[in-house]
């Protein structure tokens, strides 16, 4: 492999992984410069958004940003079956990323599929795994979920993420995990999540030396760990799909980990970190930039009072008119400007009162939502970069989905320092 470290980038929304790890410089465009992790380049991303092309923003966005063919705007599932057919023809490449959501991962097997299982039509994680044995060139992986994925589902505590490390597994992968919440190493949101790293090696790692001194753990140190438990998982997706987790009342997987020849060895870690601590309050825009939309009228501020705070009542099902008492604690409101902020949602955007909004106290007393610019930053991409002719509402969602971008610019980072020595 040349020093370069070429990169496609799967489900790439608004390109969080990209800037992460490439960086971006255009002289154009000073104010979103950010620096490269290492050598990193990423030459093919998809994105799509099921729907109509009007859904297609963070398409669209994504070629504003990185050129006109920086992306292809297509259903990865069709895209694929183009690349079987000899339709079309993706670039062989060093690493594959992506985020991609927490669904059912359960697998049947079955005599017609080359790989001998069969995953749910539309679960984006067989895309992913469709795409890694075209290219089987690919020597690291490096995606984003939901620290769920490690306990679900519910009735097999672990199931769906032993089924993705067999999947890894089988195509020769390594892999280690680590769940980060970015507020722990300084960044200015609460958003906890698991990063998988794979790597097709031929060294046997030592697992226990791998979770305190591996590419996860330079890149986000650890000052203790837990009680180390190793075990097998199957080898066969299926297997684990039948059989991983029955009876178990909580997942074997924990916060860290490490997985070989389907050998796991998993810990609870406490993260290291000493350097400078952002908040929710350092990425405000000054109040004479905020549109009078986003303060919060005197006569909804009982509505959002109600929402935001502890309740315990008597309420009835609709369908099926079945009483129950609902009860749930009280959130801040406003949110504190001297900590990180709470994990932005797709749904940030729009007047209408949540309990999950920010709302924020002004220094003059009014209470406001959060404006498209402080969100983008609450992710660490460059205030403005989706401004780009979406809507309010579309920014938010686009941001909801994102990544803090500076995670998978210290795991690069982390890359990079291994690839020197």
């Amino acid at each position: 492999m040349s020093s370069e470290i070429t990169v496609a980038e799967l489900f790439a929304g608004v390109g969080g992984f990209r800037l992460g790890l490439d960086g971006y410089h255009d002289p154009e465009h000073p104010e979103f410069d950010m620096p490269a992790a290492g050598p990193f380049h990423t030459v093919w991303a998809n994105q799509w958004e099921p729907g109509t092309d009007k859904r297609q923003f963070a398409a669209r966005c994504y070629r504003k940003r990185f050129g006109e063919d920086s992306v292809l705007n297509e259903d990865i599932h069709t895209v694929l079956d183009r690349v079987e057919a000899g339709e079309l023809e993706i670039p062989t490449v060093d690493m594959v990323v992506g985020g991609f959501p927490c669904q059912d991962y359960s697998v049947a097997r079955t005599l017609s599929q080359a790989s001998g299982i069969e995953g749910k039509k539309g679960v984006l994680w067989w895309d992913i795994y469709r795409f890694l044995r075209l290219k089987p060139k690919t020597k690291y992986c490096l995606f984003e979920n939901v620290d769920r994925l490690l306990k679900s589902p519910a009735s097999q505590r672990g199931r769906d993420f032993a089924i993705i490390l067999s999947c890894l597994s089988s195509l020769g992968y390594a892999v280690e995990w680590r769940v980060i919440n970015s507020a722990e190493y300084g960044f200015p949101q609460r958003r906890k999540r698991v990063y998988i790293y794979a790597e097709k090696t031929d060294e046997q790692w030592n697992h226990v030396e791998r979770l305190t001194q591996g590419v996860m753990a330079d890149a986000f140190p650890i000052e203790g760990m837990g009680e180390c438990a190793s075990f097998e998982i199957y080898a066969d997706p299926a297997d684990n799909s039948d059989s991983f987790g029955r009876g178990c009342k909580v997942s074997p997987f924990k916060t860290a980990g490490v997985m070989q020849g389907c050998l796991v060895t998993t810990a609870d870690v406490v993260e290291s970190y000493s350097g400078p601590r952002a908040t929710l309050g350092d990425v405000l825009v000054s109040e004479d930039e905020v549109p009078a939309e986003y303060y919060v009228s005197s006569d909804k501020v009982a509505d959002w009072k109600y929402l935001k705070g502890a309740k315990r009542e008597p309420r009835k099902n609709k369908r099926t008119g079945f009483e129950y008492m609902y009860s749930e604690g009280a959130m801040a409101f406003p949110d504190s400007l001297d900590k990180p902020s709470r994990t932005i949602l797709t749904g940030e955007g729009g007047v209408t009162p949540s309990r999950f909004k920010h709302v924020i106290e002004t220094p003059d007393g009014r209470l406001r939502r959060l404006v498209p610019d402080e969100l983008d930053q609450l992710q660490c991409f460059p205030r403005g970069w989706t401004n780009t002719g979406m809507t309010d509402g579309q920014r938010a969602f686009c941001m909801g989905n994102a990544l803090v971008t500076g995670i998978p610019h210290r795991i690069g980072q982390a890359m990079a320092r291994r690839l020197a020595c």
